[in-house]
C-alpha cells in the first residue's frame, strides 16, 4: 500500500505542474501571439471551467458506470497538450489544447483519489488523503518555475521539454502501481468505512458548502493580500515572499492537519482549525513587523490544513460515491469558491482595499457554522460529552 500512495501522490505532483503553466505563458502568448487581453484570459477560463465542471462528471461516471481511466494515460493528456501549445500559433488550436489539457487534468482526479480513499483506513484516512493533497500543492508551485525557466531558455518551444516529467512518471508508476487499472478496480470493490447515515446526502451537501466558503477565502487571500502588503510599505518582492512563505506554511498545515484529524476527529479539527484562523486574521492587521508575518503563516497553517481533512470527510460521508465527492470537492468547491473572489474585488472598487480584505474572515465564519451543525460525528467531543452524560 505505501507504494501505491507513494507513486500516486508523485503522480499528483506531476499533474497538478501542468495545471498554472497557462497563467505563467500569458504574458508571451500576448507578446508574441498578438492576443488581446480578453482572449487570452479566455483561455485560462476555458481551462478552468473545463476542470472543475468535468471532475464531478468524471467521478459520477467512474461511480456508477465503472468507468476507469487509467490516472497515467490522464497525466500524459495534459502533459501533451500543455506542451503543445508552446509550438502552435492559432488561437483556436492553442483554445482546443488547453481545454484537451483540462479534461485530463479532471479525469485523473476522481480515479485517483477513488484509489486513494479505498487504500486509507479509518484510522489513518485524514493523514493518507494529506499525502496525497500535498502532492498536487507541490506539482502547482513548481509548474510556473519550470514554465517560466524553459521558455527563458528557449522560448514558447521549450515547453516541449513539460513532456520528460509526464514520461518519467509514466514508467514510475509502473514500477509503484504494478497492477496497473486492475488494482483500481479491485480497490472499488472494496467497501469504505461509512461514518454517517448514507441514505440522505444532506451531510455531503453541508460540508460542499463549507468547502466553497473555505475557498473564497483562500482564493481572496492570496488575491488581495500580496496588494495590501505592498500598500503598507512592502516592497512586490518581499510581498511575494510573504505569499509564498503562507503557501508553504499551509503545506506543512495539511500534513498535519491530517494526522492530527486521525487522533482528535475530523470534525473536532475542522471547526477548531477554521475558527483559530479568524482572529489570527484579525491579529495579522494588528501586527506588524516579523510578529505581522508569524500570524499570517499561522493563518496560513489553520486555513490550509483543513482541505485534505474535508475531502477525507467527503469520502465517509458519501462511501458510494467516492469518485463523484471527490470530483465535488476538487473541481466545483474549488471553482465556485474561486468566483467569491469577485465579490471582494466590487467591495474594494466601492469602498476599499482594506475593507475588502476586512471581509475575507466572513466565509471562514460561515464554514464554521456549518462545519458544527454538519451532521458527521464528533471523536474526542463525543467520548467527553457521552462521558459527562454517564456521570
Amino acid at each position: 500500500m505505501k507504494n501505491t500512495i507513494t507513486g500516486l501522490a508523485a503522480a499528483h505532483m506531476i499533474t497538478d505542474i501542468y495545471m498554472p503553466v497557462l497563467p505563467a505563458i500569458l504574458p508571451l502568448l500576448i507578446a508574441q501571439n498578438g492576443y488581446s487581453y480578453l482572449t487570452a484570459g479566455l483561455l485560462v477560463t476555458a481551462y478552468n471551467v473545463t476542470s472543475s465542471f468535468t471532475q464531478p462528471v468524471v467521478g459520477w461516471l467512474s461511480d456508477k458506470r465503472g468507468l476507469t481511466i487509467s490516472v497515467s494515460i490522464s497525466l500524459f493528456i495534459s502533459a501533451i497538450f500543455v506542451a503543445l501549445m508552446g509550438v502552435v500559433q492559432n488561437y483556436y488550436l492553442v483554445m482546443a489544447f488547453a481545454v484537451l489539457a483540462a479534461l485530463g487534468h479532471a479525469c485523473f482526479h476522481p480515479t485517483a483519489l477513488s484509489l486513494v480513499s479505498r487504500l486509507c483506513s479509518a484510522e489513518n484516512r485524514g493523514r493518507i488523503t494529506s499525502y496525497f493533497v500535498v502532492g498536487g500543492n507541490l506539482g502547482y508551485a513548481i509548474g510556473p518555475v519550470l514554465a517560466g525557466v524553459l521558455v527563458w531558455w528557449l522560448g514558447l518551444p521549450g515547453l516541449v521539454f513539460l513532456i520528460i516529467p509526464a514520461l518519467v512518471m509514466l514508467v514510475v508508476l509502473r514500477r509503484l502501481l504494478p497492477g496497473g487499472m486492475a488494482a483500481v478496480r479491485e480497490a472499488h470493490a472494496t467497501p469504505l468505512h461509512e461514518v454517517a447515515d448514507v441514505s440522505s446526502k444532506w451531510p455531503f451537501v453541508v460540508l460542499m458548502i463549507a468547502s466553497i466558503l473555505r475557498a473564497w477565502a483562500v482564493f481572496a487571500a492570496i488575491t488581495y493580500l500580496p496588494m495590501y502588503l505592498v500598500s503598507q510599505g512592502y516592497s512586490l518582492v518581499m510581498a511575494s515572499i510573504a505569499l509564498t512563505l503562507m503557501l508553504l506554511t499551509g503545506v506543512a498545515g495539511q500534513v498535519a492537519g491530517g494526522h492530527i484529524s486521525d487522533r482528535v476527529g475530523r470534525k473536532e479539527f475542522m471547526v477548531f482549525a477554521l475558527a483559530g484562523a479568524v482572529p489570527l486574521f484579525y491579529l495579522f492587521f494588528a501586527t506588524s513587523g516579523i510578529l505581522q508575518l508569524v500570524t499570517l503563516l499561522c493563518f496560513g497553517f489553520c486555513l490550509w490544513s483543513t482541505f485534505a481533512v474535508a475531502v477525507a470527510m467527503s469520502h465517509e460521508l458519501l462511501p458510494g460515491n467516492v469518485g463523484l465527492a471527490s470530483g465535488m470537492m476538487l473541481g466545483l468547491a474549488i471553482g465556485f469558491g474561486g468566483l467569491g473572489v469577485a465579490v471582494n474585488g466590487m467591495i474594494a472598487d466601492t469602498y476599499s482595499l482594506a475593507a475588502a480584505i476586512g471581509t475575507i474572515p466572513l466565509p471562514i465564519i460561515g464554514a464554521v457554522i456549518l462545519m458544527a451543525l454538519l451532521p458527521y460525528p464528533w471523536k474526542t467531543l463525543g467520548k467527553s460529552w457521552g462521558h459527562q452524560a454517564g456521570n
